[in-house]
């Protein structure tokens, strides 16, 4: 999420959505409303980052902004966990934390970030099973804002702890169809990718054994699934 984005570039990835028929787009809780507005009669879902990207402000801060962005149009919500409290396993922070955003949402799901790329397999494991007990809707991988993103071992990690309970994200590094299609493959219900538009409809090197009408049937998984992430109109990174 490009933190120079501008109201034509909110308006341009919700364009490209509708257009490609994406699950939804994700923008930061400045864009809500006009992403709001213009998708207002589609599908295509409005998803909103709460205390992005480094899940350190306070839980009350976090209530509040999830309240204020619904009010705005926000119809998911994407937290990012205390993950200092989680590496320090200080679980009754984590799952206070998780618990207050997810009852202040109500109806509306809620993925909970644990930044995978940060944590060790034991620190994984917990903050699945706490975002489980939470009671949010999904578990995603990462932000996209540190150095490792989404990995097939990750999304069948998380399957593992999650099983068919939750549903998983995986976000972070997607810049193409052969790690999408395995990431999907692996259990991840949704995928949050900035260069979207770039692996459903780009040139892409598939093996020969895979057949064009598995290739259109796997792209037409992946645009229901696809979160469109705010901003790369200028870049695919």
């Amino acid at each position: 999420m490009n933190p120079d984005a501008t109201r034509n570039d909110i308006i341009r990835l919700c364009k490209e959505a509708k257009e490609n028929k994406f699950r939804g787009v994700c923008v930061n809780p400045l864009f809500v409303e006009e992403a709001h507005k213009q998708l207002e009669g589609t599908k295509c879902s409005v998803i909103s980052v709460i205390g992005f990207p480094l899940g350190a402000s306070l839980t009350g801060t976090k209530v509040e902004e999830t309240r204020l962005v619904i009010n705005l149009g926000a119809n998911e919500i994407d937290m990012v966990i205390a993950i200092g409290a989680l590496k320090e396993h200080d679980y009754k922070k984590v799952y206070e934390d998780m618990k207050e955003v997810v009852e202040a949402a109500e109806d509306i799901p809620v993925k909970v970030i644990i930044e995978t790329g940060l944590l060790n397999k034991t620190e994984k494991i917990a903050g699945c099973e706490l975002a489980r007990r939470s009671g949010a809707a999904f578990v995603k991988t990462s932000t996209g804002y540190n150095t490792k993103g989404a990995t097939v071992e990750d999304v069948m990690l998380m399957r593992t702890v999650v099983k068919d309970e939750m549903g998983i994200k995986a976000a972070g590094g997607i810049r193409n169809l052969e790690k999408a299609l395995a990431l999907m493959m692996a259990g991840a219900n949704r995928l949050g990718c900035s260069a979207s538009i770039a692996i459903v409809t780009g040139s892409f090197k598939m093996s020969s054994m895979i057949k064009h009408v598995q290739i259109q049937q796997n792209l037409k998984k992946l645009r229901i699934c696809m979160e469109l992430v705010q901003l790369p109109c200028r870049t695919t990174n």
